[in-house]
């Protein structure tokens, strides 16, 4: 494109300008004094290496250019310099959004890891190295391309918002899960293996800090909280990286509309991919986990015990209750022969009393029969008079319980006489009479 020239006046002076013929001198100029001058500084440095080495001003910027390149990488060289792939810096600069960003500044093996600090000093590492001016003064014909590529990867890395956009979608940054051969070879190698796997998901989580795998030594409140935490897994990662570039014309807003329905879309599938991925890989590490068996079986033995515990409570309880009712049935079959006997004595002893009471009844009645009915000798009880001392007789002996009876009749034996065994009635019947068991003048023959 040819420059265009445009030739523009000086302003015109203001009327009565008149600064030429006005001027006045206020003072005068010091006396001068001649004083030796040694030169110094950086300039007067350059002048004189470029006269000692006879060097042009073009050959010394390039030389110098080169010993600040090396000596930036001598400097950096502890934690942020790693070789450079022949791929890489051919790579277009267009295509950026494909480049991974920590590749082409050298942070390789630190990525999401890389501090703020690291990133400047990559960049001015890599700015030095391949700058268009420091590769045309070594004399390189290489274009600006990968020059691009390392400014896009800085402001990318350098923005918090587009950094984490793209460490969402950084696969390099990914461990891969180890098989369940390589993790079952040795109890250390499940820790070993899938303890980096973590780690490196550890990352997306809103939670920080995220709890570790741990080891074969670890608690059960240790290992339930660690899967706790991952199974309830609270994520940032987005993936708006990888949307489709939405147009920037205005015309066409139904297509931008369009797309940007279809990044959402997207969006929400990998949302839900990556949730299930990492739920399976965290069900694969379970699977291997032998702290969970241990943790099962230790529960299993504790069921058991508990149980065995039950079962044994169980059995004292009913054995105590089988004891205890044999007891009760022991002692009340006892009480049963007890009280039998009781029974049978105390039916023996009623009969015995009934037989005593019968044998004195008739020892009563023989002793007014001995004595002819309580008549005199030689005179003949007629049968009015039987009738009248037997049921006196009766009488009294109705009125009498088993030990009166018993009484009266040890005071009747052995008694012959008459008048000596109508006493004795007569002192009874008088004793009822005044018990008030007998009415006065009931009695006809014992009573008079």
């Amino acid at each position: 494109m040819a420059n265009a020239q445009v030739s523009l006046p000086l302003p015109v002076l203001p009327e009565g300008w008149s600064a030429p013929n006005d001027f006045k001198a206020i003072g005068a100029l010091s006396t001068p004094n001649q004083r030796n001058l040694e030169p110094v500084g950086p300039h007067f440095l350059a002048h004189a290496r470029r006269k000692r080495h006879k060097r042009t001003f073009s050959e010394d910027e390039r030389i110098q250019a080169q010993e600040n390149v090396k000596k930036v990488e001598d400097e950096d060289a502890d934690d942020i310099s790693e070789p450079e792939d022949p791929l890489m810096l051919g790579r277009e600069a267009k295509d950026w959004k494909a480049q991974d960003h920590y590749a082409v500044l050298g942070l390789s093996k630190h990525r999401y890891r890389a501090t703020d600090s690291q990133i400047k000093r990559a960049h001015r590492k890599k700015v030095l190295r391949h700058h268009p001016d420091k590769r045309a003064a070594t004399g390189s014909s290489e274009d600006d391309s990968f020059f691009k590529c390392i400014q896009k990867a800085f402001e990318v890395l350098t923005d918090p918002v587009k950094r984490r956009q793209f460490d969402s979608v950084d696969e390099h940054a990914n461990v891969d899960p180890p098989s369940k051969k390589a993790a079952a070879k040795s109890p250390s190698a499940f820790y070993k293996l899938w303890g980096p796997v973590f780690e490196s998901e550890a990352r997306f989580s809103k939670t920080q800090p995220v709890p570790k795998l741990g080891n074969d030594k670890s608690s059960k409140e240790e290992v339930e909280e660690f899967y706790n935490f991952w199974f309830n897994f609270d994520s940032w990662r987005s993936f708006e990286y990888q949307d489709e570039d939405v147009p920037d014309d205005t015309e066409n807003r139904d297509q931008k509309r369009h797309v940007e329905r279809k990044n959402n879309n997207a969006r929400k599938k990998k949302k839900s991919e990556d949730i299930a991925r990492l739920r399976q890989l965290v069900d694969d590490c379970l699977a291997g986990d032998e702290r969970i068996k241990k943790f099962k079986k230790e529960a299993r033995a504790g069921k058991d015990k508990k149980r065995l515990e039950r079962e044994a409570e169980e059995r004292r309880v009913a054995e105590q209750a089988k004891k205890a009712k044999e007891e009760k049935e022991k002692l009340l079959k006892e009480k049963e022969e007890v009280e039998k006997a009781e029974k049978a004595e105390g039916k023996k002893a009623k009969e015995a009393a009934k037989n005593a009471a019968k044998k004195n009844k008739r020892v009563l009645k023989g002793s007014v029969k001995d004595v002819n009915y309580l008549l005199p000798d030689g005179q003949e009880a007629g049968a009015k008079r039987v009738d009248e001392v037997l049921g006196d007789v009766e009488a009294v002996t109705a009125k009498l319980d088993n030990e009166e009876l018993a009484v009266l009749a040890g005071k009747l034996a052995g008694l012959q006489l008459a008048e000596e065994v109508g006493a004795v009635w007569k002192e009874e019947v008088q004793r009822l009479e005044a018990d008030g068991k007998l009415k006065t003048g009931e009695m006809k023959a014992l009573g008079s």
